[in-house]
């Protein structure tokens, strides 16, 4: 019998990804979209269905997390064997400017799910994508006892949501899962996030189309994963016997500065000549130190990452340049060559998503 997968937030960067790797399993999926009033939908252009296509297996809904009555009788029109809840605002520096938004649509959506799902009589199982920043100024490397203690008010809703996952499979034995995920990047990366500022840039520096952009700061230190990775974590989190909570991470750490140099010397140009830090973009608590100790997922789900540090820089710069109609250096699609099944491949997973990606930003 075909699973059936709802996926909130399935245009975006996990989402996407998630999407795919399901499709390619034989799952039927459902995805909500929030509506706009220009195509926002770039990241799944490449797999999209016509509603007209018999047997199709993509399926489409408009919706608002902060809608109760929309999330409940999704949920109970679509009976999902799987809920995946990805979709928040997720820009930590956003989070201080917008902190009451952020809270409504990142941490009170977990509770709407949860609910509907409690009330539905669907029998499902909920993985809830948590994040690193719940952890804040706890020292590294970080676990899932390593206390939590937020420093922004993103964080502090998927906290809410954290908790409320864990309440809901304790006092109401639902099937609910958090995973932890540590930073996770990939060409699809929002362009605003820093890693993508820094190969997009690379990439419009290359064509002429810019000289310099700004960053931040430079010294924060982040363990930074290949999207795709974790979100076959995710699936293999709801496959399990039992319902738990996970860490997952590379546990490696680097800084910002650390990625730009990286990246500027994959593509042979010199990062001090177009790269400049701006206070504006610096928040009002930085988060210090992230590193995942993933020990847990290692020994429970047998999950390790296969792309280190330098070579998910060299896929990030690949794809933008060519994105660009530049030629490349070309390592990022000898990796997914050499470290990924067919359900992720340069052709398909990166380069025609990309193309419709960079066609929406000017």
């Amino acid at each position: 019998m075909t699973k059936r997968a709802l996926i909130t937030g399935v245009t975006g960067q996990d989402g996407s990804y998630l999407a795919e790797l399901l499709l390619s399993k034989g799952y039927e999926v459902h995805g909500l979209i929030r509506r706009a009033s220009t195509f926002n939908t770039h990241r799944i252009d490449h797999i999209f269905q016509d509603p007209h296509t018999p047997d199709r297996r993509l399926f489409l809904y408009y919706g608002d997390l902060v809608s109760s009555e929309q999330i409940t009788g999704l949920i109970a029109q679509v009976k999902p064997d799987e809920i995946y809840h990805l979709a928040a605002q997720s820009q930590v520096k956003v989070s201080f400017d917008m902190p009451e938004y952020t809270g409504a649509v990142t941490g009170l959506s977990t509770a709407r799910i949860l609910e509907a799902v409690r009330h539905s009589g669907v029998t499902t199982r909920v993985y809830h994508a948590a994040s690193s920043e719940m952890f804040g100024s706890s020292p590294p490397p970080q676990h899932e006892e390593t206390p939590f203690h937020p420093c922004n008010p993103y964080a502090v809703a998927k906290l809410y949501g954290y908790w409320l996952t864990s309440i809901y499979r304790q006092g109401y034995h639902l099937f609910a899962c958090n995973g932890i995920l540590f930073n996770h990047e990939s060409p699809r990366r929002g362009e605003t996030f820093i890693t993508r500022k820094i190969s997009r840039g690379i990439s419009h520096i290359r064509a002429g189309k810019q000289d310099k952009f700004y960053v931040g700061n430079v010294n924060a230190k982040r363990d930074w994963g290949y999207a795709p990775e974790y979100v076959e974590v995710m699936w293999q989190i709801l496959q399990q016997d039992r319902p738990d909570d996970y860490v997952i991470g590379t546990g490696e750490v680097h800084t910002v500065q650390e990625f730009i140099e990286e990246a500027f010397g994959y593509a042979q140009l010199d990062w001090r000549r177009h790269v400049a830090v701006d206070p504006r973009y610096f928040r009002p608590l930085e988060t210090p130190e992230l590193i995942a100790d993933a020990g847990k997922a290692r020994r429970a789900l047998g999950w390790s990452p296969r792309i280190k540090f330098k070579e998910l820089v060299q896929i990030m710069v690949d794809a933008d340049l060519e994105a660009m109609g530049l030629p490349s250096p070309g390592a990022g699609k000898r990796i997914l060559r050499e470290k990924f099944g067919d359900w992720h491949q340069w052709q398909g997973a990166v380069q025609e998503a990309l193309s419709g990606l960079q066609r929406e930003v000017p």
